[in-house]
């Protein structure tokens, strides 16, 4: 026909990413709207936008699409209608369970307590709070709009006089390009010109979805670790002489939660030390960072947490600024950690025998009669016969299971192992096996432990050292006789005095 195909292919490029960002912001702009009123307004409001919600969710939009499309006559005008009203309710639906989640909190209750209107509320306080949700699902709506211009178009449902990638591909197929070598250059470039562009589009989403999401942000923990030791460059210290030095050392340590441009302070200048042998117990309720604690020591903080100041330092090494390949083989071989909910720790479609080779295969590359007999060896360590070695996780009891993560993470024998809470969801039988367990390890094997427990007698029993940690602050620390004797914080006074204690049982009975 002597079409210029490079021609159209610009063209196209122009027609179906018109239709696409068009319709894609009619789409996202709608359900805005829809999602901040229903999730606002709540009552038969929500009720009625959500029924209508739900009808246009469950229609069939393919059949829907031709059927409007041969209605309305094949247009752009046409082709931006029907693709905004298939997809405006999925972003109503989304939006307003987030405006939900934002009336009830304590800014936008303050701001209606003292008056504001309801347009003042949604202008300010709660479309402010969803705005970083639309960007990235206003990129997916562009990606999914120009498949949907495509699908149109090659039905014949587009502007006969607007060339578009889904047109092309339309007279091409009119045409009969597929019985002629002409479908080499008539369909192969317009279909890849769409498959990179929603390619690149999906990217894109993900990018930015990541980006205005702190828990789904991917910083490598080589780039958290690398920022800190550059933010405390001016402020090293110099490493300590002597071969009787702390197995640990911890100084200055400060996390940080941040979310949306708001850093939540989780610890504030968190300094102890652990020596050879010791056992120190981190005493504090839920939410005071226990776990933030071992989890910066690990190198294994999360998003949105991030340290901000301080320094870690075992057996003499700095951790500041270690690559993630360095923390990972000192995790699990120097250091080691016992985490909560021991079944959690465990993978139900491996053997425990196997779960505990692999630790030791992370580190070293034995022979498979030496990796057995430490698989053995360490099972037999915390009171378990070798023959649990080829049982699943779900055929063990809780405190069994508690007992294999022990010997996984002492069976590299670490200098430093951190206890996490190791009696969480055990009855109380089982949690007197456990600590048990650890005193007699410790005892033997003479490693040092950090012991973190909300369960105050606990760590009294097993401790040297006891820290006392409240709202990410220390605000008690001693031997654990001392502090058991002469608590000298309030806090620690109070936590004493909440101990039960059988002569004041015994008195009040009387």
């Amino acid at each position: 026909m002597g079409q210029d195909l490079l021609a159209e292919l610009a063209e196209g490029a122009r027609v179906s990413l018109l239709v696409g960002i068009v319709s894609a912001l009619a789409a996202t702009a709608i359900g805005a709207l829809i999602g901040l009123i229903a999730g606002y307004s709540g009552g038969w409001t929500d009720t009625v936008f959500m029924r209508i919600v739900d009808v246009s969710m469950t229609l069939p939009y393919l059949p829907l699409m031709i059927v409007i499309g041969v209605y309305m006559g094949p247009s752009l005008h046409t082709q931006i209608g029907v693709i905004t009203l298939i997809m405006w309710a999925g972003k109503a639906r989304e939006l307003r369970s987030q405006i939900m989640a934002l009336r009830g909190r304590g800014p936008v209750l303050a701001a209606k307590s003292m008056g504001a209107s309801h347009v003042y509320l949604l202008r300010k306080h709660l479309l402010p709070g969803i705005l970083p949700l639309l960007i990235p699902q206003f990129v997916r709506a562009v990606n999914m709009s120009i498949i949907l211009e495509s699908s149109l178009s090659f039905l014949g449902l587009g502007d006969p006089l607007a060339k578009s990638w889904g047109s092309i591909l339309y007279y091409a197929n009119v045409r009969n390009a597929f019985l002629t070598d002409s479908w080499i250059w008539w369909v192969i470039p317009p279909g890849v010109c769409i498959i990179l562009t929603v390619l690149s589009f999906s990217l894109l989403g993900y990018y930015l979805e990541e980006r205005v999401s702190p828990r789904l942000r991917g910083a490598s923990s080589h780039a958290r670790w690398a920022n800190w030791a550059t933010a405390l460059a001016g402020n090293a210290l110099k490493p300590k002489s002597g071969e009787a030095g702390p197995v640990l050392e911890v100084e200055g340590l400060t996390v940080t939660y941040n979310r949306t441009g708001e850093a939540v302070l989780a610890l504030n200048h968190v300094d102890f030390t652990v020596c050879k042998g010791e056992i120190v117990g981190i005493v504090g309720e839920s939410g005071s960072g226990k776990s933030t604690i071992a989890s910066s020591i690990m190198g294994m903080l999360k998003q949105p947490a991030e340290v901000s100041g301080g320094f870690i330092r075992l057996q003499g090494e700095e951790l500041n600024g270690l690559p993630p390949e360095a923390l990972r083989q000192l995790r699990g071989r120097r250091m080691a950690l016992i985490p909560q909910a021991a079944m959690n720790a465990l993978n139900p479609v491996l053997t425990v025998g196997a779960q505990l080779a692999e630790a030791v295969r992370a580190h070293r590359s034995i022979g498979k009669a030496e990796l057995r007999r430490l698989v053995e060896q360490a099972l037999e360590q915390v009171g378990l016969s070798s023959d649990w070695s080829s049982a699943y996780p779900h055929e063990l009891s809780g405190g069994m299971r508690q007992r294999v993560v022990i010997a996984m993470a002492l069976i590299n024998e670490p200098a430093l192992v951190i206890a996490d809470e190791p009696t969480t969801g055990l009855d109380v039988k089982v949690q007197i096996e456990i600590i048990k367990l650890l005193e007699q390890l410790q005892g033997r094997l003479g490693i040092s432990m950090i012991l973190i427990s909300h369960d105050l007698p606990v760590v009294l029993r097993l401790a040297d050292k006891i820290v006392m940690l409240e709202n990410g602050k220390i605000v008690d620390e001693g031997e654990a006789a001392t502090l058991a004797r002469s608590p000298s914080h309030p806090y620690t006074r109070r936590l004493m005095e909440a101990i039960p204690r059988i002569s004041a049982t015994k008195a009040a009975e009387e």
